[in-house]
């Protein structure tokens, strides 16, 4: 048997033995949202405005359990979910899964990644998440995948970083030690792992990083399993990261967690260094950024197969004939206090309210601003914060 048979073949068997995520089976639609698996936020991200159609046929890659794949049918109603995955005992799980919540557009594929060619035609969204870094060849993955991805459609991709990921290393390579010819025995090794941070000091980096980060979660003996047992893993930095996207022939669209990627939050107090970095390629800052705050654990990002059309709302005459509409990722509407789209807290003020309210009408921009006193920067605002979506006229 080959390398890359054997490889696949651990995979599954620990997916079968551990089918992930382990989140409970529910007879309701899946609460609140990722707007990551939303196509209008998403679309709405990397472009700036609403996508035009609604309808599209969206592939959800080594679905697992179909946590995601419930998310991806239950967000996006008009449209028509694929889920694949190698594991047996994993999607033997999301089918219940999407069953039992009423999820019907979906039709599962007991299929690998490497194989994705032998769907029927194009998907204009790709959801990938937690998948290409535990393949044996992730370059042969992700070219497999631009190669079923529309024109104008979109990848959402989750992959590892090696940076905040270093005592998980760690802590793998001693199990597997311990484990010896035991190795591929998951239940065992989640046995020995367990056993391992019970016995360490309490102030030990491996055992304070677990508490700290992971210990809730790692509660769930498969949550345990695919952190610290996994049979593959490839954690990626900046360099190699790019490495792989461009091996894909797609256009980077951006990280989903800006936020983290601004530089000025680390080096702001030092404007002759920001200037010395605004020098630099923009991979090469993602780079300093990783760098100067080793903490980020995994990328999350978008690419697209062109073309894709991207709006530019600098234009005032542009922007106040754009037809608004809230997005479909916020939490607690109508109401001045609501959560984002990334569940963060909003405080609206009276005039921004009024305006999300006049939000969905078919009126500009430009016709609510002659009604509600808020300004235009303060609509570019809500624009920006991806509080609304914006139609070109």
């Amino acid at each position: 048997m080959s390398d890359f048979y054997k490889i696949s073949a651990a995979v599954s068997k620990l997916y079968d033995t551990y089918p992930f995520p382990p989140e409970p089976l529910l007879d309701e639609p899946p609460p609140g949202y990722n707007w990551r698996w939303n196509w209008q936020a998403a679309y709405n991200f990397c472009t700036g405005m609403k996508p035009q159609k609604q309808d599209v046929r969206i592939l959800d890659v080594g679905c697992g359990t179909g946590v995601g794949t419930e998310y991806l049918v239950h967000l996006n109603p008009q449209a028509y979910v694929v889920a694949i995955d190698f594991s047996a005992g994993a999607l033997a799980v999301a089918k219940e899964r999407c069953r039992r919540s009423g999820a019907a557009r979906v039709e599962f594929h007991h299929l690998s990644l490497y194989d994705v060619g032998e769907l029927e035609g194009e998907f204009d969204y790709i959801n990938c998440v937690g998948v290409l870094h535990h393949l044996p060849e992730p370059k042969k993955g992700i070219q497999a995948l631009a190669s079923k991805l529309a024109p104008g459609g979109l990848m959402h991709i989750f992959v590892y970083a090696e940076l905040g990921r270093w005592e998980i290393r760690l802590m793998q390579k001693a199990i597997a030690l311990l484990q010896g010819e035991k190795q591929g025995d998951y239940q065992d090794g989640v046995k020995v792992g367990r056993q391992i941070f019970a016995s360490l000091p309490e102030n030990n980096r491996l055992v304070k990083r677990e508490k700290q980060r992971w210990s809730l979660e790692n509660q769930r003996d498969a949550n345990f399993a695919d952190m610290y047992v996994h049979p593959q893993e490839i954690d990626y930095n900046v360099e190699t990261l790019f490495e792989l996207i461009d091996a894909s022939g797609l256009e980077f669209l951006g990280f989903s967690n800006p936020g983290y990627w601004q530089l000025q939050r680390l080096l702001g107090k030092a404007p002759d260094l920001m200037q010395r970095a605004e020098r630099l390629r923009e991979r090469a800052r993602y780079r300093l950024i990783e760098l100067l705050d080793p903490e980020v654990t995994h990328y999350e990002f978008f690419l697209g197969r062109g073309p894709i059309q991207k709006a530019d709302w600098s234009n005032d005459t542009a922007f106040l004939a754009a037809i608004p509409e809230l997005s479909p990722c916020i939490h607690g509407w109508p109401s001045r206090d609501l959560f984002n789209y990334d569940y963060q807290p909003v405080s609206l003020s009276q005039a921004e309210y009024e305006f999300m309210s006049a939000c969905g009408t078919g009126k500009t921009v430009g016709e609510i601003l002659a009604q509600v006193n808020l300004g235009l920067d303060g609509a570019r605002s809500l624009q920006q914060q991806q509080l609304i979506m914006l139609t070109p006229a």
